[in-house]
């Protein structure tokens, strides 16, 4: 099932760049950023009311809220960079390089979180790597 998940995350994540292109022209990319924020925040708040977890929101730790809050900083930031690259470059362009998160993801997954390297990764990340460079070059 998570296959399912991480494919309709991809294509949602491409739609993101083009709806967030054709939507930025003449608009702040920080603005952007703030109008987009401002709408996940609302969706994602709905989802838990929906689903009825709200009431959850006590039970989580601090270890996980310190880290859930640091990654939504890492998320604001992303989406700020994010932003302010579509509305200078072309999207066919910025998007590999901001893709580029998954090699980068797969080396802090190895070195802080312990996870197996495997030829396959390593093979995979190259060519993403290489896939990179062609494209935003």
């Amino acid at each position: 099932m998570w296959v399912a998940y991480a494919l309709l995350s991809a294509f949602f994540a491409a739609l993101t760049s083009i709806l967030a292109k054709i939507g930025i022209e003449n608009v702040n990319s920080n603005l952007a950023t703030a109008i987009r924020t401002i709408v996940v925040l609302i969706m994602a708040w709905g989802i838990v009311f929906i689903t009825g977890k709200q009431s959850e929101v006590i039970g989580i730790g601090k270890k996980s809220l310190t880290f859930l809050v640091l990654s939504g900083c890492a998320t604001g930031l992303s989406w700020l960079f994010y932003y302010k690259a579509l509305q200078i470059g072309e999207v066919s362009k910025v998007v590999p390089i901001d893709k580029f998160s998954v090699v980068i993801g797969m080396v802090f997954a190895f070195a802080l979180l312990g996870e197996q390297v495997s030829a396959k990764a390593i093979l995979g990340g190259l060519l993403i790597t290489i896939g990179t460079l062609v494209l935003a070059l």
